[in-house]
């Protein structure tokens, strides 16, 4: 088949970092977005709640945007849909569990402006535009998630989300290799695929062999089990509840999004958990300690979630008790190392027996690692290559690969969010340079807070802030009363009665003896004097009125 137009790839989120998956296809002025996912926040974005991708682009350009395909139910993937769909009102097509996960999100957000969800099994095909778009099973840490064959007029594209080559899955439903295969028979253009764990060697263990790990945890533990992991693992869920069965424990579910999700799976089919084993959170905490499992989220560290709030002692619901077992099964998200690190000893501190999988097999990665990378180039065989959902180092690790195992080093590109990427012809090469920025959103607001503000809090964080009120009479201009001085976050009240009477005296010095011409007169004097005596930076404000 001769390849003619030219199609524009748009990575939105996900390339150069871990998280905030979105990338559009764009042919002919039309367009086709896969994934809308957000990206959790890094240890320095204080305040921040989560991450959306800057789609601008698709905004400016809406009346073009023709569909939106959602590869499987994790948030990276799915928990920015709601921001999407209320600028973007456009047809969603999805798997059964993931329109499920998605159609919670909504209602939860309260986003109705929407052109309707579309529920597509692996297997079948959809027609949008210039776009065929085929979904294929892959194996990855949830049911239902799917890879895309998107044939264009300019050549067929491989879309391979995120996966791993599981033969033992837990669902029983592996990788369609054969359409893999299929796809490699009519010829790839060009394949993009998940760079998660370029950088690991070997092959990603089965999901199979967390089973025994949780049997083995579940029979050592003498009082209550708390098991945290993502709210949309559901295979996670799974395997709890059969370790549960066969132990004779009950299982209860604490925080909405998972008894959210653990719901609309059990109703779909996707998860297999007898009623009489599910109890209410309620029930759960009156009953003797070694019969009952409590999920929950917080894997992560994350302060609001239920373990966060349980190390901390701050949970509502229920406290920590000594001797709990409590079980983080998931693998730290770049960037919270140090949040996982500060809970688990906050745990351990007040009683805990904390087990990650530092300690038992209790979580396997979800994504290919470098032999099942190597494997999926070699099925698919394709011309070109660019590796998507990974940071800088991952992405430049697969592209290696691809160049050990035969594409041509000119066919391989590697690029991150905004830079855009043009197939035409036989040829792939750069684009267009776009915006790919975070878009920070923190409670109601949603892109106001950016890159200034996030270093301001910064430096509130490391320095805190030093006040200077001052009231000054609007005709002589002379100072009405003495300059009032608070403190925050800089000094203990102790150093603070030191400083603040001298800082006083100067700024009344200033003022009384030049006027107050400047405000910036008084900042930079305050600061020269702070870091005289502490050898700190703190925020230094004047607030004025004038009577």
């Amino acid at each position: 088949m001769s390849k003619h137009g030219k199609l524009k790839i748009i990575p939105l989120g996900g390339l150069g970092e871990v998280g905030k998956n979105m990338t559009a296809y764009e042919f002919d002025h039309q367009i086709l977005v896969v994934d809308a996912g957000i990206m959790f926040p890094k240890n320095d974005m204080i305040g921040v709640d989560y991450i959306i991708p800057d789609y601008e682009y698709l905004r400016n350009r809406a009346d073009n945007v023709i569909g939106l395909v959602i590869t499987h139910g994790h948030e990276d993937h799915i928990g920015a849909v709601h921001h999407f769909l209320t600028d973007i009102p456009v047809p969603v097509y999805a798997t059964p569990l993931t329109r499920g996960l998605i159609e919670v999100k909504l209602a939860r957000n309260g986003a109705t402006a929407h052109a309707g969800i579309h529920t597509i099994e692996a297997g079948k095909s959809i027609e949008l535009g210039p776009f065929k778009v085929e979904f294929f099973h892959i194996c990855h840490s949830i049911p239902d998630a799917v890879g895309l064959g998107i044939t264009t007029p300019a050549g067929l594209v491989v879309h391979m989300s995120d996966f791993k080559f599981d033969h033992t899955p837990v669902d029983g439903w592996p990788t369609d290799y054969g359409k893999l295969a299929e796809f490699a028979g009519r010829g790839v253009d060009l394949l993009l695929s998940d760079s998660t764990n370029a950088e690991r060697p070997g092959w990603t263990p089965s999901e199979m062999i967390i089973g025994p790990a949780f049997d083995k945890v579940f029979s050592e533990a003498k009082g209550r089990i708390i098991v945290a992991t993502f709210a949309s693992l559901i295979s996670r869920v799974q395997q709890v509840a059969d370790a549960a069965a066969k132990l004779g424990r009950r299982m209860a579910l604490a925080g909405p999004s998972m008894i959210d999700n653990v719901k609309i799976a059990r109703k779909l089919g996707y998860l297999d958990i007898p009623d009489e084993l599910l109890i209410p959170l309620d029930e759960a905490l009156h009953m003797q300690d070694h019969k009952v499992v409590l999920m929950c989220t917080g894997s992560q560290g994350e302060p609001s979630s239920i373990v966060g709030r349980l190390s901390a002692g701050t949970n509502r619901q229920f406290d920590l008790k000594t001797g709990d077992t409590v079980v983080l099964s998931s693998h730290p998200i770049p960037g919270n190392e140090e949040s996982i690190s500060k809970t688990i000893n906050r745990l351990l501190r007040r009683g805990a027996i904390v087990i990650n999988d530092s300690i038992a097999p209790i979580h396997v990665s979800g994504h290919a690692s470098q032999e099942e990378l190597k494997l999926l180039l070699n099925l698919v065989r394709p011309k070109h290559f660019l590796p998507i959902h990974g940071e800088l180092r991952q992405l430049t690790r697969h592209a290696d690969m691809a160049k050990m195992v035969g594409i041509p080093a000119e066919n391989v590109i590697v690029v991150e969010n905004g830079q855009t990427v043009e197939l035409q012809g036989k040829k792939i090469k750069l684009g267009e340079r776009i915006p790919g920025q975070y878009i920070f959103v923190d409670g109601q607001s949603i892109g106001e807070v950016d890159e200034d503000i996030m270093r301001e809090r910064e430096q509130l964080s490391r320095g805190g802030i030093f006040l200077i009120d001052l009231s000054i009479d609007k005709h002589s201009g002379r100072l009405l009363h003495e300059p009032e001085i608070i403190t925050r976050g800089f000094v203990s009240p102790e150093e603070a009665e030191q400083l603040i009477p001298e800082a006083r005296q100067r700024v009344m010095e200033i003022v009384n003896s030049r006027g107050l011409n400047n405000e910036k007169d008084i900042v930079s004097a305050v600061k020269s004097y702070l870091r005289e005596e502490t050898n700190r930076k703190p925020m230094v404000f004047v607030t004025l009125s004038r009577a």
